[in-house]
């Protein structure tokens, strides 16, 4: 039996606030760094040995997948880092409160910019401070690669390369792998995985530094797939995820 847990990054600051995050790279809030601390424990206490992790180039992730190792005492794994593994870019919309958008534009088209398939929001200029291009983080990276705004179909687009041909493969050899990263790029790795269609995955919604369990047969064929936790705990959470872009 081999086992790929897929992880959210705790809450972060602009979670707490209720804004668009994307590539912006804020912090983890104190709830989120107990979040990430309460995962590692619930992995831990469920027998988990990690071979390896992954993770994106935005702090709140990696800030998380380390509270993770260390409550499992597994801090020494290999971990590897990818800009493939970021959020969802989300263009001029970054920085804005999800609500206050949503009262100005009305729930329906906050819902498309948050969770459409292939629509994506206004894109960054290409002198706008937040644009990627000035980043060091990413100057290993071809500018036509970096994203000044995306729809979940170009997310999707972006991480299933690093997926097919890094993540998974290593499956192969290792029995247990840890994904940290963020709503919209673990839910293009669910979508794949679970064959959900396009309309379908706007209705998925996952809640911050809960565990993900994929299980897969040692031919890589996926058998079963479950959140850890109290299940009706995780309902809750999933449904204050879907509300964050309705107005109040």
């Amino acid at each position: 039996m081999k086992k790929i847990v897929l992880l959210r990054h705790g809450e972060s600051a602009w979670n707490k606030e209720n804004r668009f995050t994307g590539w912006t790279d804020v912090d983890l809030t104190e709830k989120g760094i107990a979040e990430a601390c309460k995962a590692g424990e619930l992995l831990k206490e469920n027998g988990f040995n990690f071979d390896k992790a992954y993770t994106s180039y935005l702090k709140r992730a990696v800030k998380t997948l380390n509270c993770v190792l260390d409550r499992m005492d597994q801090d020494w794994i290999p971990v590897e880092k990818s800009w493939r593994l970021n959020e969802k870019h989300y263009g001029d919309l970054q920085g804005l409160n999800k609500s206050e958008t949503a009262a100005k534009y009305g729930d329906g088209q906050v819902l498309i910019w948050r969770r459409s398939y292939d629509i994506a929001p206004n894109a960054l200029s290409e002198d706008d401070p937040r644009n990627p291009r000035f980043e060091n983080r990413y100057q290993e990276v071809p500018d036509a690669e970096l994203p000044r705004t995306e729809s979940l179909k170009d997310t999707i687009e972006r991480i299933m390369p690093y997926w097919k041909c890094i993540i998974f493969p290593n499956l192969k050899t290792a029995d247990e792998i840890l994904v940290v990263a963020h709503g919209n790029s673990l839910r293009g790795i669910i979508k794949h995985l679970k064959h959900i269609s396009d309309e379908e995955i706007v209705k998925l919604n996952l809640p911050t530094a809960v565990p993900y369990v994929f299980e897969f047969s040692d031919e890589l064929n996926l058998e079963k797939d479950y959140f850890l936790g109290d299940p009706e705990e995780i309902r809750k959470l999933m449904e204050a995820v879907a509300n964050q872009g309705k107005k109040k």
